[in-house]
């Protein structure tokens, strides 16, 4: 490797780092990644001089990210673990202890898959140790404050009892437990809504998000595998301490104490056998010295803790032969398509991890024609985080690469691939393959939250002729005595309150009726951001694609769909059809109060103790202002206020004027 195909390197893994570490959103596999760091650290053997403090292999986790707290200094630093990836090596490591401590012990232990976070403990006038701070480990030296959103993690003690000590730091692994990640994709999946990549990047999305509620609600979970400060009788040996901690009510990692070689290889060789036994994923096993005296004899550089090292296992991978190829529509329209097939060498379905795979995601034709996947066809079948089935190689190519259909296979529309994209679509918004999504997307809480109208009941009501587009919902109400005949929503009391739901949700407002429309590219948010410049679905109806596209935040591509979508006959009909219901098309315009702030664009964050951000948009609407979710060279000010994140970065980095809330006011006085 040469010296700029090296820096090359280095390149790829910070994308990726920060994809993984900053993004929670991973391109690669922990395997594909692992074989990324191992080229790079072999080149820097050969070549010492090019590593420098920026190299990858001397980065740790990921840089600070302000969505739960501020910025919290680490008492002691969370360093990452060293990996190997034989049993060679590992049997390497322990004759090197042994060399300089005969009487060394191991612990192994489970490496779970998650998030890694510290928590502090204090003493309280009661002498019961209390938690006084969660934090996140960032770069290793600086992470975030998630007390909060700690609190409503399972595993996470509010307090310790049965431990004489001034305070106390633990450190584990916040996870989502499969069974709440199978949860979570399903309710997904019935909304149309973007289903989770795997366990580990929704438990650290959740972990780091602002709303404590998300958290309780998705069920995350903590175990401990370190004691990081303590007294001696927790510090000096590990396992001693970690059972002490768990006779205790504390949650900790599984692991086994090992005084030899052959046990440690025999442990790490358990834990694989167990993965599926645990209700988390794991993505190796940990060798630590249980003496922790001993740790700081084996130093492994800055980035990583001495006296560990960190066993990943190899992907299970299967060759499995394409039986069929299911092509269906998603919410949006989008084509989406999935494998079926079977274990070459089985027969049977593909045993991966422990459990039965016979279905694979096959993403777009892109994806189909770059692994040639057709049927008869056979390929290389691994888990991607151990979680989600995933087609890596073709094996043995089949006669035909799988061609995707001309019309749509619901409904028998011309099918229409997506410009500068690889997204097939049916355009047809009447397509039964969309309405189901399409009604039960309207009516979820993001929504119009018209409780009671589940998947379902909604299935039940299309197949019975009574729901054909959302308009049909506000319908129900004249088909009651029928209804409650035919027993399709249940006793009378059920459909009273469901009507009285979708009674309700006539005064949603205009951005939650932009959102249930389903229209492609236009979620919550933007949904937001529109009714704020438009005030009314007839105003943003009749708007142009200059207009729109002069809106901060909306592109092209967003202006073309909304075009696309209140052009059509059938969509005026609904909109029309939702008028006549009494569904809310518009609201009020603020007042003008003045024109101090006429044609600047003006950003909001971080919060302010004096008014709700809510009020703030309006005082700034309400005085010729317009107010936009992200900062840009448009932006004219952002007016920042406690916590102000990484929107305040950005107008730094742009050289845009920061003024607070009182500098506003004065502005507004000047007029």
């Amino acid at each position: 490797m040469n010296y700029d195909e090296y820096l090359k390197l280095c390149e790829t893994i910070d994308h990726h780092m920060k994809r993984y570490y900053d993004l929670d959103d991973p391109e690669i596999s922990d395997f594909e990644y692992d074989k990324l760091m191992q080229t790079l650290k072999a080149a820097e053997k050969d070549h010492p001089d090019w590593i420098t403090p920026d190299s990858p292999s001397q980065k740790i986790g990921g840089t600070y990210k302000r969505t739960a707290g501020k910025k919290v200094v680490h008492n002691v630093p969370m360093l990452s673990i060293e990996d190997v990836f034989s049993l060679e090596d590992v049997t390497a490591w322990i004759n090197k202890v042994h060399d300089i401590h005969p009487d060394a012990k191991f612990c192994v232990e489970a490496k779970i898959d998650g998030l890694s976070m510290t928590v502090r403990y204090t003493k309280s006038d009661s002498g019961t140790l209390r938690l006084s701070l969660a934090e996140t480990r960032g770069d290793g030296a600086v992470g975030e404050d998630v007390t909060q959103n700690a609190l409503f993690v399972d595993g996470v003690l509010q307090s310790i009892k049965g431990i004489d000590a001034d305070s106390l730091e633990l450190r584990g692994e916040v996870y989502m437990p499969r069974d709440a990640f199978f949860k979570y994709n399903d309710e997904q999946r019935n909304i149309g809504g973007k289903l989770a990549a795997n366990p580990r990047n929704l438990a650290a999305g959740t972990l780091r998000g602002l709303e404590s509620s998300v958290v309780k609600k998705r069920g995350l979970a903590f175990k401990i595998f370190n004691v990081q400060d303590g007294p001696g009788f927790l510090t000096e040996n590990h396992v001693k301490g970690l059972d002490i901690l768990s006779s205790c009510g504390c949650s900790t990692v599984t692991g086994f104490l090992c005084t030899n070689t052959g046990e440690v290889l025999d442990a790490i060789r358990k834990i694989g056998e167990m993965r599926n036994e645990f209700d988390h994923d794991i993505d190796g096993a940990v060798v630590k010295l249980d003496n922790t005296s001993y740790r700081n004899d084996f130093p492994a550089g800055s980035k990583y803790q001495s006296g560990h090292i960190a066993y990943k296992y190899p992907p299970e991978v299967r060759t499995v032969v394409m039986d069929e190829i299911e092509v269906d529509i998603g919410r949006t329209g989008k084509l989406t398509y999935t494998g079926v097939f079977h274990d070459k060498e089985t027969l049977g379905p593909a045993i991966l991890c422990g459990t039965s795979v016979q279905r694979a995601t096959l993403h777009n034709q892109d994806y189909i024609n770059e692994l040639s996947i057709g049927i008869g066809g056979s390929y290389s079948l691994y888990k991607s985080g151990e979680i989600i089935p995933r087609i890596s190689a073709c094996v043995e190519k089949p006669k035909e690469v799988f061609k995707s259909p001309l019309t749509c296979p619901k409904c028998g529309s011309l099918l229409v691939r997506e410009e500068g994209t690889a997204d097939i679509r049916c355009d047809n918004p009447n397509c039964p393959a969309q309405l189901s999504r399409t009604i039960a997307y309207y009516c979820s809480v993001s929504a119009m939250n018209i409780l009671g109208l589940g998947e379902v009941m909604i299935n039940t009501l299309i197949e019975e002729g009574y729901l054909k587009t959302v308009a049909d919902i506000y319908t129900l109400k004249d088909k009651e005595q029928e209804l409650i005949k035919s027993g399709i929503v249940g006793r009378e009391k059920n459909i009273a309150k469901l009507l009285a739901s979708i009674e309700a949700s006539k005064n949603a407002g205009p951005s939650n009726v932009l959102t249930g429309l389903s229209i492609r590219n236009v979620g919550k948010n933007t949904a937001k951001l529109l009714m704020n410049e438009f005030h009314s679905i007839d105003e943003l109806a009749s708007a142009s694609k200059e207009t729109l596209t002069s809106i901060n935040e909306i592109g092209e591509t967003t202006a073309d769909c909304l075009i696309s979508y209140f052009s059509n006959e059938g969509n005026k009909r609904i909109i029309e059809r939702l008028r006549e219901a009494g569904v809310v098309l518009s609201e009020d315009t603020p007042e003008p109060k003045g024109s101090a702030l006429n044609g600047l664009t003006i950003v909001i964050t971080g919060a302010f103790a004096e008014m709700g951000r809510n009020e703030l948009t309006v005082l700034i609407e309400s005085n010729g202002g317009k107010v936009t979710g992200s900062v840009s060279k448009k932006t004219d000010y952002v007016v920042a206020g406690e916590n102000a994140g990484s929107k305040l970065d950005k107008a730094k980095t742009l050289g845009i004027p920061i003024i607070s809330l009182e500098e506003l006011h004065k502005k507004l006085a000047a007029e």
